[in-house]
Parts: structure tokens; sequence; C-alpha cells
């Protein structure tokens, strides 16, 4: 038994190993904690867990005993379950038979319920197979019934209609052909058949009959060649219009054009080409004439004609076809002598009754009645952006007198707008030309105005006002755009826009920069010699309170034309055609007027410009070497600032209104002015120490002066633009960097070297010897200083970065002889 133990606990521990999905689920059926219950039971470690030390062999025979109780337990348990088992396997084969026999009963069932159903749906197919052949014999028969019906009545109608044709009983021919033609639609798919066609070829030839009948009734009422026509309407015709209703569309329309014709036969006779009543001077008796016929028409065929004829309107519509062809006519004949005036007069009293046609009819007559409604543009006190509501269809006036008068809009959506008037458009090139020779004249009477009346007044509190021949040019252009876009949208809208482009560009030359003053108005009594010699505090030639004014008042003038020119583009392409649209384009106008502002701009700049330099002249002829203490400002720093104080209040409030272009004067000055005040500071040399501390505090001051310019003499103080600001700060730091690199010794010469590209940042050579004179040294130190520089420069990154740094410099000898170019230039003009 021993030497078995072994094997036998092998075998159990073999028997015992069951697969892990099996050993979870029986964890998760049978938790427990047990370590005898873990898959994973380690024999050695559980005795050494009862059994930690060798003390604790003392209980070993309590321990054995509680596990023989616990062995014991579990047998008594395994015992009683295999007992339970015993008669499992026999109950289980007693149910299963039994579930077995209810199967068997249950097929039976649905194999009865099957049989049955199929019983009952042979059935339903027998029923339904009865009903459906009684249907179709039902829906048979009434087809049958319902087309013999039809048959019988399309042959008594057919019958009928042949007997009333003959006797011309029109009224009720009307409603018979009707009901005919409508039974006969059913018999479309039985044409094959004999009997129906023939019927059907009977209706067709009473149909034409009747055409012809009825077209023969009319020719006999309504003579074409007939001058009198018959005393009232007849009723026979009036039932004959109904029988066209229903008759081919052709009968119809060859009834109205007809008794269109006929009606308006003695139009043509009473306006011949040769009728002195047909020229334009008289065309408010066509409009008369045909508005006496259309009452007459009302009053003796209004019943006559059915009502969804709109024979009214065709009436008028045929009316203005054939006016527009004959007033073409003998416009084309009679050219030469359209004037304005006539031209205007004709096509007002036309729109007028184009729009008197658009009250009284709808239009449904026309092809494409429909007009696209104007846009309401914003409201503003430009007038190209004012309320157009009413403008936009405001009467053509003939007389100037009648242009402040209340004008009667037209409706704003007119079908009939054109009908007529468009006959019009081949000859508005004299209108055209009118508005060409006004505007000429407008031009000269500016410009006469402008010599007679002088510059205007300074007058500060009104901030630079625009000059009224402004307000003048564009409250013209706006009249004559409203009453071309009146008389046509197309090419005369191209031609018209040509003629502004031409007096815009006049205006701006003329009138603009054509009175800006010039820079040597007011030299006459200078020479060349005093311009040479430049002394200190020597007064020159500067543009007086009024010129500075009248500068101010035409870079306003400029900058308003420069807006309403770009509203003047957006309102001519509103109201051209969609496909001109892209031939509108006042680019080259506007860029006029930025001329004209940028050369008022520039004047203002060379004036306060000007006036600096004799004291920029003074500051580079002191003998900075022999100052001795540095004191207050020097006398031309007063003098910059006292020019800079006369002359930037008067700008500044005369450009209030256009404050972006008073920046763009300050930021102009910076940049002209800085670099010349360094270039001078380039002459002062040489300098002592003190000198350069007096310059320093000379600069510092300039730049106090000219950091607080654009508000500079001003009760409300403003914060200076940033762009403006970072040109001040930029270039005179710069010009403090120059002075204090000069006030450093130059010994060590390295030292000096490097503080000096420090500071300036500067790689070139001219600027490095321009130093060095300032600081008056020694040619020999000179040299080996620039050696020195040569050597210490560092290497620029790539080529570009070095030619920045050399065009720095640049600027300065331009700058030194700009003096030379006004002399040439004031030699020229006096040769």
């Amino acid at each position: 038994m021993e030497e078995d133990e072994p094997e036998l606990a092998a075998g159990l521990e073999a028997a015992l190993e069951l697969a892990p999905a099996v050993q979870a689920a029986i964890e998760q059926v049978f938790p427990s904690q047990d370590p005898l219950d873990r898959a994973d039971f380690n024999a050695v470690e559980y005795i050494n867990t009862l059994f930690p030390t060798e003390q604790s062999l003392a209980n070993i025979d309590e321990v054995v005993n509680k596990i023989r109780l616990k062995i014991r337990r579990l047998d008594d348990n395994i015992r009683t379950v295999v007992r339970g088992q015993t008669n499992v396997g026999q109950d289980g084969r007693q149910a299963l038979e039994e579930a077995q026999k209810a199967i068997q009963q249950l097929f039976g069932k649905i194999k009865d319920i099957k049989d049955k159903a199929e019983k009952s749906e042979q059935m339903v197919k027998d029923i339904t197979r009865d009903i459906k052949q009684l249907d179709h014999a039902k829906r048979h028969l009434t087809t049958s019934i319902t087309t013999l019906n039809h048959l019988h009545m399309l042959a008594g109608g057919v019958d009928s209609l042949e007997a009333m044709t003959r006797r011309r009983q029109y009224g009720e021919v009307a409603n018979l052909l009707q009901g005919v033609v409508n039974v006969l639609e059913h018999f479309n798919k039985y044409m094959g058949i004999p009997q129906i066609r023939q019927l059907s070829e009977r209706v067709k030839a009473a149909q034409n009959e009747l055409g012809q009948q009825i077209l023969a009734d009319f020719e006999e009422a309504f003579p074409s060649q007939g001058t009198k026509r018959p005393g009232g309407p007849s009723n026979v015709l009036r039932d004959a219009c109904l029988v066209a209703n229903v008759l081919d569309p052709r009968i119809k329309q060859e009834i109205i054009k007809k008794f269109i014709k006929q009606h308006l036969s003695e139009y043509l006779v009473l306006f011949q080409e040769n009728q002195d009543v047909a020229w334009l001077d008289k065309i408010d008796r066509r409009y008369a004439w045909i508005k006496r016929q259309l009452v007459d028409y009302e009053e003796k065929y209004g019943r006559m004609f059915p009502q969804e004829w709109c024979m009214t309107e065709r009436i008028a519509v045929e009316f203005c076809h054939v006016t527009r062809t004959e007033l073409s006519k003998i416009m084309r004949t009679r050219a030469k002598e359209i004037e304005v005036k006539l031209l205007l007069f004709a096509i007002q009293r036309t729109t007028n009754f184009e729009g008197l046609l658009a009250k009284r009819f709808s239009g449904c007559t026309l092809g494409d009645g429909t007009v696209k409604k104007p846009e309401v543009p914003p409201p503003s006190t430009n007038p190209f952006l004012e309320d157009e509501a009413g403008t936009e269809t405001d009467e053509i006036v003939i007389e100037k007198s009648d242009a402040e008068k209340p004008k009667k809009p037209k409706a704003p959506d007119n079908p009939f707008h054109g009908i007529v008037s468009k006959c019009f458009e081949p000859h508005l090139y004299v209108y055209i030309e009118s508005q060409d020779k006004n505007l000429s004249e407008l031009i000269d009477r500016f410009v006469a105005d402008f010599k007679a009346q002088g510059p205007p007044k300074p007058n500060v509190d009104e901030g630079g006002a625009v000059l009224p021949s402004c307000a003048d040019l564009f409250v013209y252009y706006k009249k004559c755009m409203v009453q071309c876009s009146q008389l046509s949208t197309g090419e005369p809208m191209i031609a018209l826009t040509t003629i502004f482009q031409k007096y815009l560009r006049e205006y701006a030359w003329k009138i603009l920069s054509g009175n800006l003053p010039k820079t040597t108005s007011s030299s006459s009594g200078l020479t060349i010699t005093s311009l040479l010699k430049e002394k200190e505090g020597s007064e020159v030639a500067k543009f007086t309170l009024e010129e500075l004014c009248l500068i101010c008042s035409i870079l306003s003038t400029a900058e308003y034309c420069l807006a309403t020119t770009q509203q003047l583009e957006e309102k001519l392409k509103e109201k051209v055609d969609a496909s001109l649209v892209e031939r509108i384009n006042l680019t080259g106008e506007t860029d006029t007027f930025s001329i004209v502002i940028s050369n008022s701009i520039q004047l203002l700049v060379q004036d306060l410009d000007a006036a600096c330099d004799p004291a920029l002249t003074a500051m580079s002829k002191m003998q900075w070497q022999n100052v001795e203490h540095v004191g207050d400002q020097s006398p031309y720093v007063t003098s910059v600032i006292l020019h800079i104080k006369q002359n930037v209040p008067i700008i500044r409030d005369n450009l209030a209104s256009t404050r972006k272009y008073f920046t763009q004067f300050c930021i102009k000055f910076a940049n002209s002015f800085i670099p010349k005040f360094i270039n001078h500071l380039f002459k002062c040399k040489p300098i002592s120490m003190v000198g350069a501390e007096q310059l320093l505090l000379d600069t510092h001051s300039l730049k106090m002066v000219l950091l607080d310019l654009p508000s500079i003499g001003s009760q409300v103080v403003r914060k200076a633009p940033a762009s403006y600001t970072r040109i001040v700060v930029k270039g005179m730091t710069r010009a403090e960097m120059i002075l204090k690199v000069v006030m450093a010794p130059h010994e060590p010469p390295v030292v000096f070297v490097d503080n000096y590209i420090k500071l300036l940042a500067d790689c070139s050579t001219d600027t490095f010897q321009k130093i060095l004179d300032m600081k008056g040294l020694k040619r020999s130190e000179q040299s080996s200083m620039l050696d020195l520089f040569r050597q210490r420069l560092p290497a620029p990154p790539s080529g570009a970065e070095s030619s920045g740094s050399l065009s720095l410099s640049a600027p300065t000898p331009e700058q030194e002889s700009s003096r030379i170019r006004k002399l040439e230039k004031l030699i020229k003009k006096r040769l």
C-alpha cells in the first residue's frame, strides 16, 4: 500500500486538473476562499503555512484531526450526491419519452391546420375568380355603354354642328363645338374604325368651315380697305369670337390682327411721314389720338370681344410698335433737324405715355413685361448716395427753371418702358454732344470764377471746406446720369461715362492742379546770388497764409472728388446694362485726384522744409569746436520750432475734415526733415566735446518738438499716430547715436570702432569717414581708423543685406544736391 500511494496521488492530481474555462465557471458558481479549492494548490506551501516554525509542530495532532474531520464530511457529501443521482437517468428517459409524444401530437395538429388552410385558400381563389369575372364584365359593359353614349352624342353633335354652321348660329355652335371636341378625344384610340374616322374628319371639316366663315364675316364687317366702320357691335360677331376660342388659335390671331390693322389704318394715314403732325414737336397728337380711339373702342366694341383677349391692350401695344417704327423712319430722314430740347420733349411725352399704359394695362400681351425694381441706396450727403426712389423715374425737364419743381414719378415697375422710347436711342448722341458742350462751358465758368474771385480767404474755423465748384460739378453729373438712364441704359450711358471722365480730368488739372501755388511764385525778387549766400537767418520764399489755406482747400476738394468719383462709378454700373458694366472704369480719374492730393501734400512739406533750411544751414556754419559751455537750445532750434508752430496749426486746422492726409503730411515732413538734419550734422566739423553735448541737447529738443508736431499749438492734445512716432524716434535716435559716437574718445581705436558699429549698426565707410571728420582727426589717424573699421566689420549674411546696408547712406548725397536742383529749376524757369 505504501508503495502504491505515490502513484495513487499522482493519478488523483492528474484527474483533478481541469480546463481553465471549467475552473473559472466553477469559481463563479461556487466562490471559495479556501486554499484547498484553488487550481494552483501547492501542498508544501500549504503545510508551511500551517507550521511556519518548529514550535508549531506541537499542534500537529490537532491539525491532522481537523483535516480528517473535513475529509470525512466531504466523503459524506459525495456519497449523498452520488446516491441522489442514482435515479436521474431513469427520470430523464421518462421525461424524454413524454416530450416526444407531445411533439408528435403537435405535428399532427399542425398538419390538420395546414390542410384546412389549403382548402380555405382554394375556396377564396374560386370566389375571387368569380368576382374578377364579374368586375371585368361590369367594366366592359360600362365602357361599352359610355362609348355608345359618346358615339351617339358625337354623331348627333356633328349633324347639329353642320346644320348650325350653315345657319350661322354661332352662340349654339360655341357650346356644342367644345363638347364635340371633348367627346372626340375619347375616340382617339378607335380611329382605326372607319365610322369613327369618318366622324372625326367631319368635325375637322366643320372646324375649317367655321374658321373660314368667321374670317369672312369679320372681313365683311371690317373691310381692310374700308374707311367707315359699322355703328355698333354685332351679336353674331360676338358669338363668333366665342367660337374662335375653340377653333385653331391661328383663327383667333387672324381676327385680332385684321381688326387691329383696320382700327389703326386711320392713324397711318393721318400721321404719314410727309404730314406736319408727324414730326417730334407734335408728338402729343399721336398719343391723344390713340387715347380717343381706345375710349371709342371701349364704347363700341368693348363687349364684342371676350375679355381674356385683352383687345384694348393689344390695340395700344400695336400702336406703340407702329409708332416706334414710324418715328424711327422719320428721325432717320430728318436727323439734322433734331435738337436737344426737341428730343428731350419727345422723350418726356413718350415716357409719360408709357407710364400711362403701365397704369392702365397689366402687360400680359407682351413677351416679357417684367422689369427689375430699382434698389434703394443708403442715405448720404453725397449726391450719388441720396435716396433716389423718386429721382430714378423723374420726368425729364427741358427748362432750367423747372429743375427745382416737384416731378411726378413713374411707376417703379413698368412693363411698357421703352416700347416706344427705344426709337430715340440711336439719336441720343445729340444729347451726349449737348452735355459735352454744357460741361465744357461749366468748366470754363469755374476757371473764370476762380480767376475773378481769387483764392478763398483763410477761414480756419471751416476746416478747409471743398471748393463750391466741386459740388456743382457732381450735382450736374447726377442730373445728367439720371436723365440718360431714363433715356437709355445701353451705349449712350457708356458715351456719357466717357464725357464724365473727360471733364473729371479737366477739373482736376484746370481747377485743382492749375490753381496750386507755385514754389517760385513769391520768389520774383530773389537772385541767384541771394540763393547762394544762404546767410544765417535770411528769409526764404514761403507760402502766405492765403496760399496755405488754398492748398489745403484744393487737397480737401481732391479728396472729396476722389470719394465721390468712386460712388459715381458704382452708380453708373447700377444703371447701365449688365453686359456693359465692365466698360465703366473710372480708375484713371481717381488716380488723377490722388496725384493732386499727393502734389498738395508735397507742396506743404516743401514749404515747411524750405522754411527750416536757413536754420539748418546756420547750424552747419557754427564753430562747434569753440563752444565752451552747454546752455539752452541754440537759436537755430528756436527758428525751426517757430516755423513749425507757424505752419503746422494752420495746415492741421484746414485739414480737419481729412485727418488722414494731415497724418501723411506729418510723415512726409519727418521723412524729409530728419535726413536733411542728419546731413547738416555731418557738416558740423570739427566738433569739440562740449559742442557735441550742445548738439545732443539741440537734437533732443527737436526730437520732442517733432514727436509733438501733430498736435502742436492745439488746445486738444491727441496722441500722435504710431506710424509717425516710429519714423521720428528711429530717425532722431540715429542723430543722437551719431553725436554720442562723436563724443566717445577715439583711443583705443578698437574700442571706438566697436562702439561705432554697436551704436549705429552702419557698415558704410562713408558714414564712418564723416564721423571721423566731425571729430577733427588727422588724415593719418583716419586712414588707420578706416583700415581697422574694415577689419572689424561683421561679415554680411547675404549680398542682399549688404546692399541694403549700403543703401542707408544713399539718400544723403541726393539731399545734399536738393538746393542745386531747385536752383536749376529756377534758372530754367527764368530762361
